[in-house]
């Protein structure tokens, strides 16, 4: 299932999330411009966790090894990864947006994002390989949406085979079975560690992350849920 668009209004032009949208847009197309010297530049800025603990050494370091794990945030492998990342982060990134707040919500997508960081380099302490993408932030926010926003509708498209359809199912639903895929490739990637190249710990961090930091505000008095 791919999600296309909820059904939730939002009171405000959600500033952050466009300029986030933004910023990961011109970090990609710095990448390109990169040409050769784009994997060193991954090495620097991409989160290596053998480097944040420690335990390895880049021969030109220009990145605090702590600070990579947020400017990994905003650099992408490929088109489909940032197309991907930007599609999930807009649907779902504007509501929670429109609930926390600009500067709270922003502070919250640099939060889940630093914990999905750190899931990842906790699980694989030894791993020389640069870690890169919103994902993990971006899982943070999709948190904070299923508990904010449990019954809120989404339309997705089903595809099966040939068939393609557009249908409307309930954001529990379909975040629940997001994240139950991601406990799968999680424990699955226990086994075989190149499983897809992709950091499914960090998702499960910052998403379990997200749904904790919104739980705790949703019972704030002076946090007023907006259907």
């Amino acid at each position: 299932m791919i999600p296309i668009r909820d059904e939730l209004p939002t009171r405000r032009f959600p500033i952050i999330t466009v300029s986030l949208v933004v910023a990961n847009v011109v970090f990609f197309i710095y990448e390109l411009l990169l040409g050769p010297q784009l994997e060193a530049f991954l090495f620097q800025a991409g989160l290596v966790p053998a480097v944040l603990w420690g335990k390895a050494r880049l021969l030109t370091p220009s990145i605090p090894p702590f600070l990579t794990i947020f400017t990994s945030m905003f650099l992408h492998g490929n088109l489909f990864h940032l197309l991907s990342n930007m599609l999930y982060l807009w649907i779902f990134g504007n509501n929670v947006e429109d609930f926390l707040g600009p500067f709270h919500y922003l502070l919250f997508y640099l939060g889940c994002g630093l914990v999905a960081g750190l899931s990842h380099a906790l699980i694989y302490p030894s791993s020389t390989i640069p870690t890169i993408g919103a994902s993990g932030a971006i899982s943070g926010v999709m948190g904070g949406y299923l508990i904010l926003f449990p019954f809120a509708r989404v339309l997705v498209l089903v595809i099966w085979g040939f068939f393609l359809r557009v249908v409307e199912v309930p954001a529990a639903l379909l975040l629940g079975l997001w994240v139950f895929l991601q406990l799968i490739y999680s424990l699955t990637s226990l086994i075989s560690p190149t499983l897809g190249g992709t950091a499914w710990f960090a998702h499960l961090g910052g998403f379990i992350m997200g749904c904790l930091w919104c739980k705790m505000v949703s019972n704030r008095d002076d946090y007023q849920v907006y259907w």
